[in-house]
């Protein structure tokens, strides 16, 4: 190859690749090609142009082949931040830097995290928050467009903040290059790279970092974009799960409506109520009365919170009585109460156990219209228990007038009733307010046999009834209605038959009225035990108090001024006939005590008090005041 040739060649490759050949390549061929000096340095400058622009035009190609990269992998986005870590690596390696990151913008507090990092070696740093108007990226999220600093300790002074320049320190960083990441209206973050020295960044490296910085937007905005899609999403699955469970209910309450329509009409009464709903809310039901015992179930077994009412069950069933609503109760067995109810009245509870699902708001509407149903229920039942008592309250009421003319017609009612009146050899009487002579009439009822008779007749509640049907146990008959009517009672129980039922109620009328007039209104009294006093005094409250006043009041007003007990000896002295010498024995004292507290008894009732007619009414009201005390205790 001739020597010009060869000298022309090798400014070719020089151009081309400095690397292909020597440094001095350039000069030598000049030289072979005999050019002057102005001419060789003119050569020269344009073969290094030619190298710049082909360094430039490779550069160029490099970044465009990255960017490319990025956005196949951006068509292809499965993992947002793998695919930003990504693109921050890049970043930091086109940019030919020391550390690259990115920064995302928090609308709300209008601070800048630190998402990712490349190059990074301070924790510090990889955790960075920037407030807002502190630091380099304020100014980029401020002004929307690219910032750099050369020398970020240099910086203007009202921008710095203690934790940033920390973090920057700890990093080294002396140069950074911000651009913005963008949408239409908002700021998402910033992208950074850094320098650990000094360096000015030319418009071609700022439109680079804006290149990648779009590129990151477009990520930043899709994980966005799909985040509010799952939101959406999940909003709406939980609408949809809404409202197929509320269509559920809705299906469940109207099933429930018709089978309980159904319960009421067919008369069935709480049973169908109760197995209504465990069937349908699966789960046990139990329904009480007013007094707490159960009277309906279904869904067994019963939980044992359903039986034995704890505090916080008790507490929602207070609160479902005051509002109407049932209830639900945390854990105990019971998970809904429901009081039955109608305006002031309470008529007992519905206990819902646990089951397979929460009881929803249809569900809680549902128990109270099946509470509802069972209020509706015991109205039913009242009224037709009324009219049978108002029946039966005739019939006992005929029975005890005992009028001859009558007595066909009163047998032929009984017989329709199912009552033998021939096999009626016993009675009760139950002295009660008169406003609650019938609901105890009703609770009587319930104690005794069908065939019994209850009723109410002259002021006070009746039961007459076989006594060969079994043991009734009055204290106890007294304490459960006592209980259902919420008020004292007191019962009279005359002696076994030994004549007819209207001599009968004559003898327990006086015993229960002497009672009212010695103010005991809670015992169960015998006939037999008050004969003597029933038989011979007035049983007028006022006239009987005056009586007993009268009599031995100066004794018990004797005994209260002084603290003593004279009302003991003359007790035990009309115990003993009057005879001081066996009250003395009686008492276990001396006959001389016994003496001197007589004269004490001489001196309180006066020396004529032992006179036989005295003495019989001072024995009388000394024997009732007794006796009133005893039975008082037993109140007691």
């Amino acid at each position: 190859m001739p020597e010009d040739t060869e000298a022309i060649a090798a400014l070719l490759d020089a151009a081309y690749d400095p690397e292909l050949v020597g440094p001095t390549a350039v000069s030598d061929a000049l030289q072979r090609l005999g050019a002057a000096d102005a001419a060789a340095t003119a050569l020269a400058e344009r073969v290094g142009r030619a190298q710049r622009e082909l360094s430039r035009l490779r550069r160029r190609e490099h970044e465009l082949t990255a960017l490319f990269s990025s956005a196949r992998e951006l068509a292809e986005l499965r993992d947002s931040d793998a695919v930003l870590a990504r693109l921050v690596q890049r970043a930091r390696e086109m940019m030919g830097v020391d550390l690259a990151y990115l920064s995302e913008f928090d609308p709300d507090t209008r601070e800048l995290r630190v998402r990712e990092t490349s190059g990074s070696v301070s924790a510090s740093f990889q955790t960075l928050r920037v407030p807002p108007g502190r630091g380099l990226a304020s100014v980029v999220v401020e002004s929307r467009t690219a910032h750099w600093v050369a020398d970020y300790t240099a910086y203007a002074a009202d921008r710095h903040d203690a934790g940033i320049d920390d973090a920057v320190s700890a990093e080294g960083l002396v140069s950074l290059l911000g651009v913005p990441m963008l949408t239409s209206d908002d700021v998402l973050g910033v992208l950074f790279v850094a320098n650990r020295e000094k360096k000015s960044f030319s418009p071609d490296e700022v439109a680079l970092l804006s290149a990648v910085a779009d590129h990151a937007s477009v990520i930043l905005q899709t994980t966005q974009t799909l985040r509010d899609l799952q939101i959406s999403e999940d909003a709406s699955r939980r609408t949809l799960e809404s409202l197929t469970a509320h269509l559920v209910e809705r299906d469940r309450a109207n099933t429930v409506h018709q089978e309980l329509v159904q319960a009421v009409l067919a008369g069935g009464g709480f049973g169908p109520v109760a197995e209504t709903l465990a069937s349908a809310l699966g789960r046990a039901v139990a329904i009480l009365d007013a007094q707490e015992n159960v009277i309906a179930a279904a869904g067994l077994p019963l939980a044992p919170g359903m039986l034995s009412l704890d505090e916080p069950v008790r507490d929602a069933l207070a609160e479902s009585r005051r509002h109407g609503h049932a209830i639900t109760v945390a854990g105990h067995g019971v998970r809904a109460v429901s009081a039955l109810t109608a305006g002031s009245r309470h008529f007992g509870a519905l206990l819902l156990g646990d089951g397979d699902f929460e009881l929803g708001a249809v569900d809680l509407r549902t128990i109270e219209r099946a509470a509802q149903v069972g209020a509706l229920l015991e109205l039913q039942q009242e009224a037709a228990s009324g009219a049978d008592h108002r029946v039966r309250s005739e019939l006992i009421a005929d029975i005890l007038d005992d009028v001859p003319e009558r007595r066909s017609d009163v047998e032929r009612r009984a017989r329709r009733l199912g009552v033998d009146l021939a096999a009626l050899d016993s009675l009760l009487l139950l002295s009660v307010a008169g406003d609650q002579q019938t609901p105890a009439g009703r609770a009587v009822m319930r104690q005794l046999d069908d065939r019994a008779l209850v009723g109410e007749y002259r002021g006070f509640v009746v039961a007459a009834y076989a006594g060969g049907l079994g043991e009734i146990q009055p204290d106890r008959l007294r304490t459960q209605v006592a209980s259902a009517i919420q008020d004292s009672v007191a019962v009279v129980v005359p002696p076994p038959a030994k004549g007819p039922l209207p001599a009968a109620f004559l003898s327990a009328r006086r015993t229960a009225r002497l009672l009212a007039a010695l103010e005991l209104t809670d015992l169960t009294a015998h006939v037999e035990d008050f004969l003597p006093y029933a038989a011979v005094l007035d049983t007028d409250a006022h006239g009987l108090s005056s009586f007993l006043r009268d009599t031995i009041g100066a004794v018990r007003q004797y005994d209260a001024e002084r603290n003593a007990d004279l009302i003991g000896t003359l007790r035990a002295f009309v115990r003993n006939n009057a005879s001081p010498t066996r009250t003395a024995r009686a008492l276990n004292f001396h006959t001389n005590t016994i003496l001197q507290r007589l004269d004490r008894l001489d001196h309180v009732l006066g020396e004529s008090w032992r006179d036989d007619e005295r003495m019989f009414r001072i024995g009388i009201a000394v024997r009732l005041d007794e006796l009133r005390e005893r039975l008082q205790g037993g109140q007691d």
